[in-house]
């Protein structure tokens, strides 16, 4: 017997039979239910690779200001007798408050999850580290709103005098951190009654508070640094990919992947060689081989030079004077010459503004990972509070609230935004709010049928014997056991954010001013009519990918806790 059970454990057969059961074979530890619900979605290899490239898009959601960025991220003041003078971080400077609280949760979160010494297990860590983004994001969002509500320009000059004060911005950053921080501090003294989870709301709250008055009003965005570069006024080195998702070169307009402008620079003079002969072809290679070089192409390779050199490091003029000394044999070699002179590329070219695509690519990954899971998480605050009513008391209080369901349920959310576009300020809060306020049914009716099922269970019914408040019976008795389906329809909803999200921005309603996977595939056919394939592939596919992963992770999550699947594994 003792083989067979060896033989079983070796083949790791994940079904016995009840008369093996009875033998002893096959037995297996006792799990938790979410431990043994995630442990079948990781023997899922499509829902692993759904869960590999959601980290993959949340990596670059968090670092990619600093992934890229058309910011030095070191730069060194040239002196006049040629000597390095002080240095700056250019890139550390122009982050937001936005950025730099991502990016120290992006380091947090980890230690907190993963630390051996603190003394809580790994789902009170992940709402510890959920509690504390949020806390976060409240303060971010809260110090917004208040500093574009002082520096406005239609503010009066008394609120921009407020504004301006010295102590202005430490007293609203005290008064933020405060209202963020109290919702949290209750919860962890009434609801934990931990002085623990209390310190370290309140740490959140401090470090949040430096990080806010630091960065509390953006530095205007510019980009000379190759251009000072050139002239020898600076020495840099940037970062991974050396272009911010705004920055707009005009020489690089619809650039084909891997260009650079001394592509722009070979164009325009290959141009102005076809309207000299009145050509309206492209030369062949074989024609670039027949023509000669003449002083007129060194001319006018000069007058381009004023609308590159803004785009290199290296100066153009010193460039071109070389290329006279080498004397190419034919237009073939300057092209070959200009072309493989040292310039910073687009790996996956730009859009019709002359911005790298690949920037764009990374900096959207944060606006479909924050529409995701905020408008998510707000429809899933909704729909909880009000299922949960709806489940525990029933009745008239049932019936008044699902008349409320079904008038939600009628709203078209898609076209809601499109209006909402029209009337209201075209920023991300926004619509997270309209994504989430209008979601939530789904949440309130999968609530509403647990708790129907759970309020008349025994410990339920000994809960309200004992005389625990309401709150404390729903959200701490009920809760925790009805929650699993809209955990389940989570996943969907989040899929379905950032499609609403990409339509709206292909569509030309999206946040303004913000990189996203929709407006660049909106580029790809221009105002031309002419089909810019990689501004339709790279894009697309990200979108793609993004919603298939969530919904694969969905469809993975809820045969893992399908009570018929469950017993049939068994």
């Amino acid at each position: 017997m003792s083989k067979n059970a060896d033989q079983l454990q070796a083949d790791k057969l994940e079904a016995v039979t009840g008369v093996q059961l009875a033998q002893g074979i096959g037995h297996q530890e006792a799990q938790g239910f979410w431990a043994e619900a995630w442990g079948q979605v990781l023997k899922r290899p499509a829902a692993v690779a759904g869960i590999v490239w959601v980290a993959i898009v949340a990596f670059f959601a968090i670092y990619s200001p600093i992934i890229a960025s058309g910011h030095p991220l070191i730069a060194w003041q040239m002196n006049p007798d040629g000597s390095t003078g002080a240095m700056s971080s250019p890139l550390i400077q122009s982050l937001k408050s936005s950025d730099v609280v991502l990016l120290f949760w992006g380091v947090m979160a980890p230690v907190i999850l993963f630390f051996p010494k603190i003394n809580l297990d790994k789902g009170a860590r992940l709402r510890l580290i959920i509690a504390a983004g949020a806390q976060s994001g409240i303060m971010v969002v809260l110090a917004r709103m208040v500093e574009a509500y002082f520096t406005a320009r239609d503010a009066s000059e008394a609120i921009r005098d407020i504004g301006q004060a010295s102590w202005f911005v430490p007293v609203s950053v005290a008064l933020i951190a405060a209202i963020s921080a109290i919702p949290f501090l209750l919860i962890s003294i009434l609801a934990y009654s931990s002085w623990a989870r209390s310190f370290f709301v309140l740490a959140g709250a401090v470090a949040m508070s430096i990080i806010v008055a630091w960065k509390w009003s953006p530095e205007l965005n510019r980009y000379d640094y190759r251009a000072m570069e050139s002239a020898g006024e600076i020495r840099t080195i940037y970062t991974l990919v050396p272009f911010s998702p705004d920055q707009s070169e005009t020489a690089m307009f619809n650039r084909a992947p891997g260009s650079t402008p001394m592509n722009a620079m070979w164009d325009r003079l290959e141009l102005a060689q076809r309207v000299a002969e009145n050509r309206s072809a492209a030369y062949s290679d074989e024609e670039l081989g027949n023509l000669t070089v003449e002083p007129l192409q060194f001319e006018r390779l000069y007058s381009i030079a004023g609308s590159i050199d803004s785009l290199t490091s290296d100066p153009i003029d010193e460039f071109i004077n070389q290329l006279q000394e080498d004397a190419p044999a034919n237009m073939l070699q300057l092209r070959d010459a200009i072309i493989a002179h040292p310039a910073p590329s687009h790996p996956i070219g730009t859009d019709t503004l002359g911005q790298s695509v690949l920037s764009q690519m990374f900096h959207a990954c944060r606006l479909a990972i924050s529409i995701g899971f905020v408008s998510t998480g707000i429809a899933v605050v909704i729909g909880v509070t009000i299922g949960s009513l709806m489940g525990y008391f029933g009745g008239w209080v049932d019936l008044l609230l699902y008349r409320l369901v079904e008038m939600f349920m009628a709203i078209p959310v898609l076209f809601l935004l499109i209006v909402a576009a029209g009337v209201l300020p075209r920023n991300t809060y926004v619509m997270m709010a309209i994504i989430g306020c209008f979601t939530w049914t789904g949440a309130a009716r999968f609530i509403r049928a647990e708790f129907m099922k759970l309020r008349e269970t025994d410990y339920i019914q000994a809960a309200k014997a004992m005389g625990l408040p309401l709150w404390s019976i729903l959200f701490k008795h009920m809760l925790p056991n009805g929650v699993t389906p809209v955990l389940v329809e989570s996943s969907f909803l989040i899929a379905a954010a950032i499609l609403i999200e990409a339509i709206l921005s292909f569509l030309g309603l999206g946040p303004s001013g913000q990189a996203s996977w929709g407006s660049l595939l909106r580029n790809a056919s221009g105002d031309t009519g002419a089909f810019v394939w990689w501004l339709a592939i790279f894009p697309g596919a990200a979108i793609f990918l993004t919603t298939l992963a969530y919904n694969l992770i969905g469809e993975a999550l809820r045969d893992a806790i399908d009570p018929k699947l469950k017993k049939a594994r068994v």
